[in-house]
């Protein structure tokens, strides 16, 4: 274990307020990305519990897939992560 995997939380608050760990963070083959998902792996980076570069690996996400998914979080909460309100919230 290094000293960077001794600094993480073992488990952070997710978007509903449900828990969140690496077991329970979506599985790595998820094809299916809801905004409940995508909003799960978001928070899982900004909390510390997986790097940015991470989770790109892990789901084989782009770096501007990842980051478009904090832009509507950060623009329009989790709803800007529904498909069916992408046309509604781009600029």
């Amino acid at each position: 274990m290094s000293d960077t995997d001794c600094d993480r939380p073992v488990s952070v608050v997710g978007p509903n307020g449900t828990i969140l760990s690496l077991e329970t963070l979506p599985p790595p083959d998820t094809r299916r990305w809801v905004a409940r998902r995508k909003a799960e792996v978001v928070t899982a980076v900004r909390a510390g519990l997986l790097t940015f570069d991470e989770a790109c690996e892990r789901y084989n996400i782009s770096a501007e897939e990842f980051s478009s998914w904090e832009r509507a979080i950060d623009r329009h909460g989790m709803g800007g992560l529904r498909v069916t309100r992408l046309q509604e919230f781009r600029d």
